[in-house]
């Protein structure tokens, strides 16, 4: 839970549930799971269980004691749409992001299908972004599910990006892509980061680089061909476009 979230394309992360477990390749190296595994077994810690999915709900009106209008990415420690994750649970962080709407929510799941299964019992307010993770091709089909999803900006995050990824953005208002960081990254190649950007381009998309990853992700940067892609949708309220 941090008010001065370091990912690069939000600005506060809110956990409601913590813990989650591996569902494809992208996980392998799980910066989550390493970060709260750390914890186990220490009593009093927020991670104390490590990994175990675990409902917070002292922490649901986080966000409506934020005063200042936020990005705040949503569940940055686990999956909303683990299958341990009660659907009236989901419900009521759903119902704190429609009572919040001075900030922006962006939720992200690998689960599109229990996403696309819940989406007609969720209340969609215009604040509420939705996205899938889709880290290479074996896992497009992700992205038709999140088009049946009635969230007014829906987004890819092509990270950790596997390999190359030909995508149809349709109904499609941003793509955040990046390599995979920390012990054992998995290689970026540039042209398939090239050819994200380029299909965004041609689609007019907003299109997002967060970084090239490694081991030490610092010294890699997250300039692209001679520039840093910090595209978002036109406005917080949901406007197809995009800002440099």
């Amino acid at each position: 839970m941090s008010d001065r979230s370091k990912i690069e394309w939000t600005e506060a992360t809110w956990n409601p549930v913590r813990g989650c477990s591996k569902v494809s390749p992208g996980c392998k190296h799980c910066y989550a799971e390493r970060f709260a595994e750390r914890w186990r077994g220490i009593a009093g810690h927020p991670y104390e269980f490590g990994f175990d999915v675990r409902l917070v709900s002292e922490m649901l009106d986080q966000p409506q004691r934020w005063r200042r209008p936020r990005f705040v990415f949503v569940n940055s420690m686990s999956d909303l749409f683990h299958e341990e994750v009660p659907t009236s649970f989901i419900e009521q962080v759903f119902g704190v992001m429609a009572a919040s709407p001075h900030h922006t929510f962006q939720v992200l799941t690998k689960r599109a299908e229990r996403l696309a299964t819940l989406a007609p019992r969720l209340t969609w307010a215009p604040n509420i972004w939705q996205g899938v993770s889709i880290e290479s091709q074996q896992f497009a089909a992700r992205l038709d599910l999140l088009r049946r999803v009635p969230a007014r900006i829906r987004f890819l995050s092509v990270e950790p990006m596997l390999g190359p990824v030909k995508l149809r953005l349709a109904g499609i208002q941003w793509v955040i892509a990046g390599g995979e960081s920390g012990p054992g990254a998995r290689p970026l190649d540039q042209e398939w980061v090239r050819s994200v950007r380029d299909q965004c381009v041609r689609a007019r998309v907003p299109f997002f680089f967060k970084q090239w990853g490694g081991v030490r992700k610092h010294l890699n940067g997250r300039h692209l061909d001679g520039r840093t892609w910090d595209e978002l949708p036109r406005s917080r309220g949901g406007a197809n476009g995009a800002t440099r």
